[in-house]
Parts: C-alpha cells; sequence; structure tokens
C-alpha cells in the first residue's frame, strides 16, 4: 500500500515553505531523501520546499511509484505557487488549467470550472460507493486532474482517445513518468469518462502500458532466522514473525484482531485484504505458542498488536522502525523492507516444494500468474539446470 503525503504551508527561517509531511517509511524517505528540490530542516525535523519553487508534478515524477498525495492544506492558500511549463512538454498544478502560452514560467492559472468541479466531485462519490480504498480514490483523482489540464479548453464531451494517446507521449513518456504512474491515469480517466462524462471517448480501447516484469526480493532463510530472532521483545519478534510465517502484507498485519487467529484449527484469517478479499493462512504450534505469550503480557483489547494506548491500531511507522532496528541487529546491510519477508515465504514455500496453486491462495493471488514471478528467483528450480558451459571442458 502507497505512503500518503501530506503538504503543509508554514515558514522556516523567515521564508514561506510547504512542509511534506507523512509517516516513516524507509523506502520512501531514501527516496525523499534523493529530492534535489526538498530541504531538511533540523530544527522542524522536517523536509520542506521553498513555496516559490513548488511543483505538484515534481512529486509525481519522482515519488509517484510510493506515495499519494493530499493537497487539501495548500489548495485554499494565498500563495503564489509557481508552475513551470516548457513547451512541447507540460508540467501542470493538478488543481489548475493550463492555458498554451509561450516557454515562459505560467502564473496566476485559472481553477477548474464549475463544471468540471461537479464531476470531480461526482467522480468521487462514485468510487467511494464501490468501496474503492481512500488511496486509491486520491490517486485517480489527482492523475485525473493531470489529463483534463493537458486537454483543456476541450470540451469533456469531445475528448476522443487520440487526446489519451497525445497525453501518454507528450507528457508521461517525455518527462519519463513510471508505469504504475500511466496505468493509473489509464485507470481515473477510463472510470471518469465511462460512469461520468459518457462521451465519445472509447474507454475499452484505451491501452494499458505493457507489464513490467519486476523479480522480487528474497532473503536466504539464514537472514530470515537473523531478523527474527534479533529482537529480545515478544512484541516486536512476533510482529515479523508473523509477516514471515504467513506471508502478510503489511497492512494486513496491522488490521489483525484477537479473533482472528484460531489456535485450536492452526488458522489465521485475514480479513478484507488488497481486492476487499478474506483469505485464512496456516500458523505453526511454534507461531500459536508465540502469539500466547505475547497475549499474556500484553492483553491487546481491540486490534491483535496495539500502540501506547488501549484500542489503539499499533501505527506503520512504529512497525517500519522495528525492522529498522532488527536489520540493525542482525548487521544486514540490504535495503530489506516488510514486503521482502512476504517475498521470502512465497519463495521459501515453492522451493520446500509447495504447490504454486496453493501458494497463490495463500499469498491472496488474484491470478497464477503473479505467483508465478516466484519460480524465476527459487534457487531449488535454478539450481537445477545445468550450464552448457560445463560441457565444454
Amino acid at each position: 500500500m502507497k505512503t500518503k503525503i501530506t503538504f503543509e504551508p508554514g515558514t522556516h527561517r523567515n521564508r514561506s515553505v510547504i512542509f511534506i509531511l507523512y509517516k516513516y517509511n524507509d523506502e520512501l524517505n531514501m527516496a525523499v531523501k534523493t529530492l534535489t528540490f526538498a530541504s531538511w530542516s533540523q530544527t522542524k525535523l522536517k523536509w520542506y520546499i521553498y513555496e516559490s519553487e513548488f511543483n505538484r508534478n515534481k512529486f509525481y515524477s519522482s515519488l509517484g511509484h510510493l506515495a499519494y498525495f493530499d493537497f487539501s492544506a495548500i489548495d485554499n492558500t494565498s500563495s503564489n505557487l509557481t508552475i513551470y511549463k516548457t513547451l512541447p512538454i507540460l508540467t501542470i498544478d493538478n488543481n489548475e488549467e493550463i492555458k498554451p502560452k509561450s516557454e515562459k514560467t505560467v502564473k496566476h492559472l485559472k481553477p477548474f470550472s464549475d463544471d468540471i468541479k461537479t464531476k470531480l466531485s461526482e467522480f468521487k462519490s462514485w468510487m467511494k460507493h464501490k468501496r474503492y480504498s481512500e488511496a486509491t480514490i486520491s490517486s485517480y483523482t489527482e492523475c485525473l486532474k493531470v489529463f483534463l489540464s493537458f486537454i483543456w479548453p476541450k470540451p469533456l464531451n469531445e475528448v476522443t482517445n487520440s487526446d489519451m494517446i497525445n497525453f501518454i507521449n507528450e507528457y508521461i513518456i517525455n518527462k519519463n513518468l513510471s508505469y504504475s504512474y500511466q496505468n493509473q491515469v489509464t485507470n481515473g480517466v477510463k472510470i471518469f469518462f465511462k460512469e461520468i462524462v459518457k462521451c465519445e471517448l472509447e474507454v475499452d480501447k484505451i491501452e494499458r502500458p505493457r507489464t513490467q516484469h519486476k523479480l522480487p526480493n528474497v532473503l536466504s532463510k539464514a537472514e530470515v532466522s537473523l531478523i527474527l530472532k534479533s529482537h529480545a521483545n515478544i512484541k516486536h519478534s512476533t510482529m515479523l514473525s508473523l509477516i514471515y510465517a504467513c506471508g502478510l502484507r503489511r497492512s494486513e498485519l496491522l488490521n489483525l484482531k484477537p479473533l482472528d487467529v484460531n489456535s485450536k484449527r492452526g488458522l489465521l484469517i485475514i480479513r478484507n485484504a488488497k481486492g476487499n478479499k478474506d483469505r485464512v493462512a496456516p500458523i505453526t504450534l511454534k507461531i500459536v505458542e508465540m502469539l500466547r505469550e505475547y497475549y499474556r503480557l500484553y492483553k491487546p483489547t481491540v486490534w491483535l498488536f496495539e500502540g501506547n494506548s488501549p484500542g489503539e491500531r499499533y501505527s506503520e511507522q512504529s512497525l517500519q522502525s522495528i525492522l529498522k532496528q532488527a536489520l540493525e541487529k542482525a548487521k544486514i546491510i540490504k535495503p530489506v523492507t516488510l514486503h521482502w519477508l512476504r517475498h521470502s515465504y512465497a519463495t521459501h514455500l515453492l522451493e520446500s516444494g509447495t504447490d504454486l496453486r496453493y501458494i497463490q491462495e495463500l499469498l491472496g493471488h488474484r491470478s497464477s500468474k503473479t505467483t508465478e514471478i516466484y519460480t524465476h528467483v527459487s534457487s531449488h528450480y535454478l539450481q537445477k539446470i545445468k550450464s552448457p558451459y560445463d560441457d565444454l571442458f
């Protein structure tokens, strides 16, 4: 799940700035550190960018694959947020319209018309009633605003597939934006024009980008063992162990409740996972005993893993910190994330002879093709392949 980034107006050293706020995430934090246009305030303990240099598209192109954005706190400020536009590539503020001008900096841009604002509101309402997640609604809406700014001032009921092709070629590809961002724009545009506008745009003929095939990052069993044994704190150890033992996503672990553990049947019930699907995962006697010891000491009330206050769900940031501390203690320097434990679980199951169909069910994958990617990183299968090089000598 992507992390939410919120932007907040403020001042720093007597200058107007926009603060960049998000829950700590190792991968996202490393990405933010690489931003040449953002600076760290040692006194405020926040990342910031000078208001005069603020540009939303810089964040979409740099962090869009890791996060979704909430601009609501700065949308109504009186500040003059500069938007840069150099032809033929558009750099667009998502809440403003682009009017064809020269290669000069574009300022004082007009907001969307009332009609478009109304349709955007209908778009959000439609996704809410279809039970899309908050992150998906935010991502699709912001991506859609970029597309609508690109095609302005063309009336919505005259938009065609050629406009989408031009947008992809002239904006997404020329700016080297990610596959995932293109996919988000495509999804948002399809829903908006099919369900809200209902114009001559043939949404079923809009092509998605060709799928990227990235290999999952996998740890060895020895490395996993070092990570899981690194914490003396039973709560921290149990959380990391359960992620690996059941192949959980971070959100799935944090959404668990005490009643989701069926110790008599040796099952863990994972509710409302990705795609709003429930599934079960087997838990061994060792995990059951660990959970019993944890429960005896902490006595959680609402959530299986709670924060400092009773009934408060454990935070994602704190969970990331637990992993970070474990890596330091285990002296593992790889950029390990919590999802690596899930990938390692699936790969180790495959190497032990578990059928791919069962692994698919355990991970909650909709398609078997998603699960098949683990065959490409399984040492068990790769080591069986004999290189023709060995026959040359």
